[in-house]
């Protein structure tokens, strides 16, 4: 049984006056994927945030067995990268200076980057193959070149924890199977992704799902079992279901 990487208990949120999350309990293993599904006003970006320690809440979260307000916020920031949903801002920077803003928590202050963040940034841009836009500005890129960019920064930071809120926003199919086989490229280096995914089948591609629905997880189980298929048609009104084909697990709409 794998370690956790992160760890909740007791976690609630409220957002103004609405109760978003309740009384979370929740152990996700290091070493492994685990995708949050569930439909639109479940909490997921809610709880991604809060385990991210992005977001005040109640309750206890832990990062990697210790307690995340306990963490150095560089020492967090190192081990842990964010990918946001619909993140703006820097629109005047070159792509290769907002992957640099990836490697601040390696740097001193207002220290210059050194030869190995140089490598980081243009290793991560080659992953999402945005290396050869490095020179134009944030701003001027298609809404996919910039979801690549910002992917390119999440993992200049060389964490070992990968935290991605809707990170296939904008990406073509083709970049989604690049993206795909960047996150199980992290895992099998050890590394732990979380991420917060509508495209049911390619969250059925995670070693495990969290089926969360109304603020509360009601499932958390392998991609592969029965319980967590039945988990997601629950949640999502018998409207979807998931079947095999050509060995791999598709989530499709029930159309009767």
């Amino acid at each position: 049984m794998s370690a956790a990487a992160v760890q909740a208990s007791g976690l609630s949120v409220r957002l103004g006056a609405a109760h978003v999350l309740r009384g979370i309990d929740l152990s996700l293993p290091a070493g492994r994927w685990t995708a949050i599904v569930g439909p639109n006003g479940a909490g997921k970006t809610t709880l991604l945030k809060s385990l991210a320690h992005l977001l005040p809440h109640g309750g206890r979260v832990s990062l990697m067995g210790r307690e995340s307000g306990h963490w150095p916020h560089r020492e967090r920031a190192r081990a842990m990268a964010w990918l946001g949903q619909n993140e703006g801002g820097g629109e005047d920077l070159l792509a290769q200076d907002v992957v640099m803003l990836g490697r601040l928590p390696h740097q001193p202050w207002l220290g210059a980057p050194s030869a190995r963040d140089r490598a980081a940034v243009e290793g991560a841009m080659r992953q999402t193959q945005s290396w050869d836009w490095r020179e134009r500005a944030l701003g001027s890129l298609s809404g996919g070149e910039r979801q690549r960019v910002l992917l390119a920064r999440a993992l200049a930071v060389q964490a070992p924890l990968l935290m991605m809120d809707e990170p296939l926003a904008n990406l073509d199919p083709p970049h989604q199977s690049d993206w795909l086989r960047i996150v199980r490229a992290h895992v099998a280096a050890g590394g732990t992704v979380l991420s917060v995914l509508h495209e049911l089948t390619m969250a059925l591609h995670a070693d495990e799902l969290v089926v969360m629905a109304a603020g509360r997880v009601v499932h958390q189980g392998g991609t592969s079992d029965v319980a967590t298929h039945e988990a997601l048609a629950r949640v999502f009104d018998g409207r979807v279901a998931v079947h095999s084909l050509a060995g791999q697990w598709i989530a499709l709409p029930k159309t009767d």
